[in-house]
């Protein structure tokens, strides 16, 4: 059966925005646990993860908030930001999927150059130093430095994950942007249906 009453609408509007609500505190469970395990030093790659959770979480609650309690002005502001959010998302994960190969690598060259604690950290966890070569005057804290031995560049090791990891963010971020303009969907349906428990002549 379609669901189209008010309680199923409500239920679903909740039900989506407890998912949004897991996965903000996941992404900023993650980001403390890669700080706290040293995995990542970048504070930028930390801060921009951590900022996507609070958003995140703050649209969810903004959404439950709303839903709960049939709220108009909240729920039209959820459905506005949703439907941005959406926009942008949507136009992210494309191109993760359009990217070839070559616009992987300067892709990837230019956040080399712009980000020197997450190329440090690039270099300790992949045992890697230099992005296409190494100059013996850069710092590297890769582990065949310290042992004398030879040491590989980072381009060809990154470019084995480049492209699965780009894919898996381009199918999340679609996954996550059809869940959202569903959930346009469901608060613009929600908006307009009348709550059977108040006064039938009355639209909240």
């Amino acid at each position: 059966m379609v669901c189209g009453g008010f309680a199923c609408s409500k239920n679903c509007l909740c039900a989506l925005n407890l998912l949004y609500t897991l996965v903000s505190l996941l992404l900023i469970g993650i980001a403390a646990w890669g700080i706290g395990f040293g995995l990542i030093s970048s504070l930028r790659v930390v801060g921009v993860v951590i900022a996507v959770g609070i958003f995140l979480f703050l649209i969810a609650l903004v959404g439950l908030i709303g839903a709960v309690k049939h709220h108009q002005v909240l729920l039209f502001f959820y459905m506005i930001i949703l439907l941005l959010v959406f926009i942008v998302q949507f136009s992210v994960s494309c191109a993760c999927l359009a990217l070839n190969q070559e616009q992987q690598g300067q892709l990837l060259e230019v956040g080399w150059n712009n980000t020197a604690s997450a190329r440090n950290d690039i270099q300790r966890n992949l045992n890697c130093c230099g992005f296409r070569s190494f100059n013996p005057n850069d710092t590297c804290l890769a582990s065949c430095v310290k042992s004398g031995h030879p040491c590989s560049p980072c381009a060809p090791i990154i470019g084995e994950y480049a492209g699965e990891v780009l894919r898996f963010v381009g199918g999340i971020g679609l996954f996550f942007s059809f869940t959202e303009i569903l959930g346009v969907w469901l608060t613009y349906r929600y908006r307009n249906q009348k709550d059977p428990r108040a006064n039938p002549s009355a639209f909240l």
